[in-house]
Formats: C-alpha cells, sequence, structure tokens
C-alpha cells in the first residue's frame, strides 16, 4: 500500500455518468495494483457499489443521504473500513449526485488523514446536453461540484451536438478561477494521468449551502432478505425523491415489463441489479437514455428510482409486483 494514498474525487451531477467513469479507470487500472471505491449515493439501496464490485475493486457503500449528512462519522467509518480491508494502492470516491462537495474535501484534507491521503485533482464530470436546463445551472450542488473541481470533463460527447459543445466550452472558458484543464470525453473514458498530482482546493461557491445543525440519526442495518424477501426503502432531500428495493434473488422480474418500469418519464433516474426472466441485468437510465448489460448472480436484487417530483410508494410497489414473472406472489413478494 502507498502512503500516503492517492485519492481521487469524482463529482457530477445525477446521471453525469460517474460511475461508468470509475468502472474504465477499474477497467484499465495497472495489473497488480488494488484500488478501491467508497461510493455515497442518495437513495438507500446502493446500486453504484454492486455494479463497480464487478471489476474486482474493493467497495464500501455509504448509502442514504446527502453529503453533509455523511461526510462526518459515517463517511469517516466507511472509509476506514475500507482502507484497512483493502490497503489500497489508490482510492477513488464517489460521491452522491446531489451532494454538496465542500465537506467531504474538508474531511479527506483535515489532520487525520494528513500522512494517510494524498487528495489528487478533483474531476467534476458535466453533461453538456444539461446546460440548457436553467434547474442545472440554477442548482446550488451542481454549482458547487463545478466551482470544486481543478478539472472539467464533458462527457457524453459522443451524444452531443456540435452546438452543445461549443456551447459548454463558452460556459467553462467564463468560469473563475479557471479550471486546471477542460476535456470532452465519451463513454465517461477519463485519462488516468488526470488522477496523478494534487488538487488547488478550489473554493466552492456557497460552502455552507447545505450544513445541517442537527445529527443525522444513526439508520439500523436492513434484514436479511432471507428474512424478509421483498423490501421497500425511501428517502428524500434536496428536492428530490427515491424510492428503492431489496429483492430476495429467486424473485425473477419480467424484463419488459421492468423497462417499461424504467423508462417512466418522470423518474429521473432509474438504476438496478436485478434477476429477471433474461438473466441477471444491470439497467441503467438517464435523460431518457437506457442501457442494459448482463452481470454475474447476486445475493439479491437492488432497483432504485429518483425524480425532482414526489413518489407515490405505493403505486410503484404494485407496479413492480406485477413484474414479478409469471408467479403468485405472497404479501411479502414472495412467490407462493
Amino acid at each position: 500500500m502507498k502512503q500516503p494514498i492517492p485519492t481521487s474525487l469524482i463529482l457530477g451531477f445525477l446521471g453525469a455518468g460517474k460511475t461508468t467513469a470509475i468502472l474504465d479507470l477499474l477497467r484499465h487500472k495497472p495489473a497488480g495494483e488494488v484500488w478501491a471505491v467508497l461510493v455515497n449515493e442518495f437513495g438507500e439501496v446502493g446500486i453504484d457499489g454492486a455494479m463497480l464490485e464487478t471489476e474486482g475493486a474493493f467497495v464500501r457503500e455509504v448509502p442514504g443521504g446527502c453529503m453533509c449528512c455523511v461526510a462526518g462519522l459515517p463517511m469517516q467509518i466507511g472509509l476506514n473500513q475500507l482502507i484497512h480491508k483493502a490497503k489500497p494502492d489508490r482510492l477513488l470516491i464517489e460521491p452522491t449526485g446531489l451532494g454538496h462537495p465542500s465537506q467531504i474535501i474538508e474531511t479527506l484534507t483535515n489532520e487525520h488523514y494528513h500522512d494517510v491521503l494524498t487528495l489528487g485533482p478533483v474531476i467534476c464530470l458535466v453533461d453538456p446536453r444539461r446546460l440548457a436546463d436553467p434547474r442545472v445551472l440554477d442548482n446550488v450542488q451542481f454549482r458547487d461540484q463545478v466551482a470544486a473541481a481543478d478539472i472539467l470533463v464533458a462527457n457524453k460527447a459522443d451524444l452531443c451536438t456540435l452546438d452543445q459543445l461549443a456551447e459548454f466550452d463558452r460556459w467553462a472558458e467564463q468560469l473563475q478561477p479557471a479550471k486546471r484543464a477542460v476535456c470532452h470525453t465519451r463513454y465517461g473514458r477519463l485519462d488516468a494521468r488526470w488522477l496523478d498530482g494534487v488538487t488547488d482546493l478550489p473554493q466552492v461557491s456557497e460552502p455552507g449551502a447545505h450544513h445541517h445543525h442537527h445529527p443525522e440519526p444513526e439508520k439500523p442495518v436492513p434484514p436479511s432478505v432471507v428474512e424478509e424477501p421483498w423490501q421497500q426503502v425511501c428517502n428524500q432531500g434536496q428536492g428530490h425523491f427515491s424510492v428503492g428495493w431489496r429483492l430476495h434473488p429467486d424473485l425473477v422480474l419480467d424484463e419488459t415489463a421492468l423497462l417499461v418500469l424504467a423508462m417512466d418519464g418522470r423518474l429521473q433516474r432509474f438504476k438496478a441489479v436485478v434477476h429477471s426472466t433474461e438473466g441477471w441485468r444491470v439497467v441503467n437510465v438517464a435523460d431518457g437514455a437506457l442501457s442494459v448489460s448482463a452481470t454475474e448472480p447476486r445475493e439479491l436484487s437492488r432497483l432504485e428510482v429518483i425524480s425532482g417530483e414526489p413518489l407515490d410508494e405505493q403505486a410503484l410497489d404494485a407496479q413492480l409486483r406485477l413484474a414479478l414473472a409469471g408467479r403468485a406472489t405472497n404479501p411479502d413478494g414472495s412467490a407462493s
């Protein structure tokens, strides 16, 4: 294990492609090196961690909450456990797309981690197509993520028009202070050389915008899916709402019905690592773009939806239960 451990913070608003970018970095890591990933998600289920585990990295999840809530004790416990278990040569951190980065940066650079971690250039992914939406540009989380970045990356360039990329470049050029680098990429492919060096610690635009003045209550450990085969969990904050499910792996969902739910226009994000009629699948929807890929069997299925509007939890749960493949179900979702 290198001391101090090179540590990289990968920022980005909802659907910017952070998990895809980290997956690509893991696929191209130097042979013989051990990499670890700390993941924070807005939802309670932990989909991104399940995706990242496919590339053999040590992964630790801190699900359920905004960055201000988890950047304190929950994050430090998860970070310490990950370092102790993995003894990594490099650490990647993926905060929630709905989080403010100021407190996590403060945690990573405080005296407790001074001799343990070296924070490299902070990378922020931006989908240039989202710049046309004033709700994004006016969003304090988005602004703070951009402000905290040393390197700004226009991701999904393959899906953008030339005008959209040109507008991104004009917007990025006006940012003050100027970024160390402004780049374009596609499919979340980051140049591993961007991870090297140290951050300039740019000042975020509104560092106190989301500091809480009350302790976040400790969340109970979820029950085993053996004891409770169908579990629904919810979260809300920062103007967004999430509903997630943990399901016993024997509960198989009809893939067509699942994709109908995934493409519901009311949803801002849909993510799942799930047992479907076509096998185990990773399903991801961001900005109406659907991707489905095969994955190895897991110990449980996980699904999460996120919306900027309140969600009817009971209606979504009923819709998902109807997707159970060709079997009657008990009230707990188990097969009868």
